[in-house]
């Protein structure tokens, strides 16, 4: 598991572009057979991916980063399945995993298996997870099931729909909020106008497009805004005081998940557009 300490509001504004993207970018995902994780200071979350190939991958705590006897001993888990079939083994009971389909794995869970249904069409599972301090039963949510939000218009090149998943009104947990956005075939901007959120970080991660293709994830404070490439199964760490939002060369989707103090969704702090810098 890596480890990152990310700079503060003032650090970041003298980064180098790969100093950006090492400290806010993570860009090895999706390995084959492998769980890939970072573990960031901000709000203490763990990302990471599992691709079961052939064989199914038990998640697992590790010591010296966690202190804990196994992975949600003291955490709650969200994953999303992007690829093909799968399914996701905890503790007695079995959950199918089709495309899209959603996992909230509950505080106190102790064996956490990922399975593909075929090994050349792998299941692809993201997931995210916080620490918790409250108990709240496993549950899966299918794509059908998650809460879906329309915005945006044609005309401002952002017409989306955004599908909720472990939300306040949806799955309980003790602060995950977790969810996916798709744009549609025209539309390429995200979360614009943008906002930012003092309570609560945000993990964003695209997907769903081809590999010529690239998102401007725009980042930082307001008023002196940076930006990072990301390309398709990448994802980018969003503190508090940073905005996150970007555009593309192409629609896309990507699945985003928020820690931190409330888990209201609508408790942002929107950044109007004559502020951008």
């Amino acid at each position: 598991m890596e480890v990152r300490y990310l700079p503060d509001v003032n650090s970041y504004k003298r980064m180098t572009t790969d100093e950006l993207r090492k400290n806010f970018l993570i860009e090895n995902l999706f390995q084959s057979n492998e769980i890939p994780m970072v573990y960031s200071d901000v709000d203490r979350s763990i990302i990471g991916s599992v691709v079961p190939s052939g064989k199914a991958l038990q998640l697992t705590a590790t010591k010296k980063e966690m202190a804990a006897e196994y992975f949600a001993e003291r955490r709650e888990i969200g994953v999303i399945n992007i690829g093909d079939n799968g399914s996701i083994v905890v503790d007695d009971k079995e959950y199918a995993m089709e495309h899209k389909d959603g996992l909230y794995i509950g505080r106190g869970s102790k064996h956490i298996e990922f399975k593909s249904a075929d090994s050349k069409k792998t299941a692809l599972f993201y997931f995210v997870s916080y620490p918790s301090h409250k108990e709240y039963p496993t549950q899966h949510i299918s794509f059908s099931q998650s809460t879906p939000l329309k915005l945006g218009t044609q005309k401002e090149a952002n017409k989306r729909t955004i599908y909720k998943y472990i939300h306040l009104n949806g799955i309980k947990s003790s602060q995950l909020v977790m969810g996916l956005t798709e744009l549609e075939e025209g539309s390429i901007w995200n979360t614009m106008p943008a906002h930012t959120h003092q309570r609560r970080s945000e993990i964003y991660m695209y997907f769903s497009m081809n590999k010529d293709s690239v998102v401007f994830h725009m980042m930082g404070e307001p008023d002196e805004t940076r930006h990072l490439i990301i390309r398709s199964g990448q994802a980018a760490i969003s503190p508090s005081w940073s905005i996150h939002c970007g555009a593309a060369t192409q629609s896309y989707s990507f699945i985003w998940a928020m820690g931190g103090e409330n888990q209201v969704f609508e408790d942002m702090d929107p950044v109007s557009m004559d502020v951008l810098k």
